[in-house]
């Protein structure tokens, strides 16, 4: 006969009912999506919790649950996904502490949303941008890379550390085909910029982002305009910069001037080149390691913050490509 396991038990009491009642959630609903998650049993009442499950279970549920309530006295808003997010932190790292993540505020949007960083990645990412002239973020779609760069220039900007802020991406596979397609400039760029335009509109209101398109003073621009300019006193982010070929990345990298930053971002798995055509975000992995003044930023499935469908979606991907890459192993040497 199968023996089970002794389940720990362990109460938590917290000491203000109304901060209690703001982490357990509505009916709850934290608290359920804490035990769903973890895999204990949590129940409460008043302003006391009883975790019941195994010791690690136990353990990780009552850290969790203590860490979110020391931010809500802090006075930091907390979200369903924030939950999400502590525990993916404290399962993968026992001595991470929330406070140093949650509450570093990298900027304050129009909408009164504070942005900060959600996962350990993305913290040491937001401080390599605060500390080096050049910042390379690579990883999947959904960690935050282009919104936090994003929220970063825009408070250097408002901080006048910055005179302007200088975003682009490459418009098209080479950046230089703009001329065959219909339309005048703005309705040729449009649709490869939107993406940066959303960003920048979820950053400030749209009146006043659009004054400071209209002065100059935030540029949103294709990579391919960027060659023969020299860009001083700017926050400059270079966006889908898989897509650059090896001369496209040295043009951009050679535009960085006096009291500027650039990020670049990009995701490797998701080149969109042609075959014979190598990617410049992929080589000066290799060329500017090393380099003083230069930080590499790696972002994995852990640092997704979209929908937690997203994260499982990746995932699925990277799973089929390394099937087919055993699979054409195997096609190699049968043909052997």
């Amino acid at each position: 006969m199968k023996e089970t396991a002794e389940e720990t038990v362990e109460k938590v009491i917290f000491d203000d009912l109304q901060l209690a009642n703001n982490l357990f959630g509505v009916h709850s609903e934290n608290l359920r999506r804490i035990a769903r998650t973890i895999g204990a049993k949590i129940s409460a009442k008043g302003n006391a919790i009883t975790i019941q499950g195994d010791d690690l279970d136990v353990t990780l549920s009552k850290r969790v649950l203590t860490d979110l309530y020391g931010l809500l006295k802090k006075g930091y808003p907390l979200f369903p996904n924030d939950i999400d997010y502590a525990i993916r932190m404290i399962s993968d790292n026992q001595s991470v502490n929330l406070e140093d993540i949650f509450l570093d505020t990298v900027y304050i949007s129009a909408r009164k949303r504070i942005i900060t960083p959600k996962s350990l990645a993305q913290k040491h990412y937001i401080d390599a941008i605060r500390k080096y002239d050049l910042v390379i973020g690579i990883g999947p779609a959904g960690t935050g890379k282009t919104y936090l760069a994003m929220a970063m220039a825009v408070a250097s900007l408002m901080k006048q550390e910055v005179e302007r802020i200088v975003l682009t991406r490459p418009a098209v596979e080479a950046g230089e085909k703009l001329g065959f397609l219909p339309g005048n400039l703005y309705e040729k760029v449009n649709p490869y910029l939107r993406p940066l335009y959303d960003a920048l509109h979820d950053m400030m209101e749209f009146d006043r982002a659009s004054r400071l398109i209209e002065k100059g003073v935030i540029e949103v621009a294709p990579l391919a305009f960027m060659r023969g300019r020299t860009l001083n006193d700017s926050f400059v982010i270079l966006d889908e910069a898989q897509n650059t070929g090896p001369e496209q990345m040295k043009m951009f990298l050679t535009r960085l001037g006096f009291s500027s930053k650039a990020v670049i971002t990009g995701d490797i798995t998701q080149v969109d080149l042609p075959e014979n055509k190598a990617s410049g975000l992929i080589e000066i992995q290799g060329i500017l390691k090393g380099i003083e003044g230069i930080e590499f930023v790696y972002f994995s499935d852990r640092d997704v913050v979209r929908h937690p469908l997203v994260q499982d979606i990746i995932k699925a991907y990277e799973r089929a490509e390394e099937r087919r890459q055993r699979s054409k192993q195997q096609s190699s040497s049968e043909k052997i």
